[in-house]
């Protein structure tokens, strides 16, 4: 356990919308209806703390966007390149959270902590977690020695690597599976784990180009009865590159696997995850796909679609 933060460190907030500035019942909800600067009023304990709170989107995560993305991968640059601000804090929807804790990890790899937070119930509801999370992510943008791309909820704090939304409505819905959590948060203190999470950035410059014009990378699933149909047609659309979520340890149906190696004959990298929630692809036999090792299909996706930006798929 370490000693309490600094009481006054500068974070700043910046808002994208989702269920924890939604408003509705806890199902019918509509996300993205408050904005930031009202979400941080409504916790009086955030009030002694130094603030910023700035806008960037507001919309339900399930449509998050690259040009959305790029938005904020600029701003935060901007606010942890100034040398007052301790962290930066971003509230999100939970349903593509673990997609931009991975985006922003392998764009910026922030010295400083850069923390998501989201909630499983809108503002308006009696169970609503917004306010408590809010307050964690706070509390770990402001702690000494956090650093990376981090993402706060239910009293966890997730690698962005490992974090996946495991559950569909449980407040307690966020997992990082065999590893564990990065930290907990407990009465106000944070309790580290394991180490925070390094890496090497791409930086924006991977980033100038129009969202518009990102290579197309697609995801294709494995299962009973599939055709390569889905991947002839993608491949048609332009496709610069497709992950296949396949069975058990990345495995392919046999007539699936027919039409990613006629993409891969064209030139396309093709990469092997799998559907089992929180699992590796394990070994890499003579001939099989690139494996995606620990990334799930998302974030496999996210990655290869990196790499062909700096042209280094």
């Amino acid at each position: 356990m370490q000693n309490k933060s600094e009481p006054n460190p500068l974070v700043v907030i910046l808002g994208t919308g989702g269920t924890i500035a939604g408003a509705g019942d806890d199902v019918g909800y509509v996300a993205g209806q408050v904005g930031v600067p009202q979400l941080v009023a409504a916790v009086p304990a955030l009030k002694a703390r130094s603030l910023e709170a700035e806008q960037i989107a507001q919309i339900d995560s399930k449509d998050m966007s690259h040009a959305i993305w790029q938005v904020l991968a600029r701003r935060v640059a901007h606010h942890l390149a100034r040398p007052e601000v301790a962290g930066v804090v971003i509230t999100h929807g939970t349903d593509t959270l673990e997609e931009t804790a991975y985006f922003l990890h392998r764009v910026l790899a922030p010295a400083k902590p850069v923390v998501l937070t989201a909630a499983m119930r809108p503002v308006t509801s009696l169970q609503s977690d917004g306010p408590q999370n809010l307050l964690d992510a706070v509390t770990v943008a402001a702690w000494p020695g956090a650093r990376g791309v981090l993402s706060v909820l239910n009293g966890r704090v997730h690698g962005p690597v490992e974090v996946r939304k495991a559950l569909p409505f449980a407040l307690d819905a966020f997992s990082s599976g065999e590893a564990g959590p990065v930290a907990l948060i407990q009465e106000g203190m944070v309790r580290g784990l394991r180490p925070w999470p390094t890496g090497s950035a791409l930086g924006l410059a991977a980033l100038a180009t129009d969202p518009s014009e990102w290579p197309r990378v697609d995801i294709v699933v494995s299962h009973a009865g599939v055709d390569g149909v889905v991947v002839d047609a993608l491949v048609a659309a332009g496709a610069r590159g497709l992950v296949v979520e396949g069975t058990g340890n990345g495995t392919v149906h046999e007539a699936l696997l027919g039409a990613l190696e006629r993409a891969r004959a064209l030139g396309l990298p093709v990469w092997r995850s799998t559907r089992c929630a929180g699992a590796t692809v394990v070994g890499a036999p003579d001939g099989a796909l690139h494996s995606a090792g620990d990334l799930s299909p998302a974030k496999a996706r996210i990655e290869l679609m990196l790499r062909l930006l700096t042209s280094a798929a």
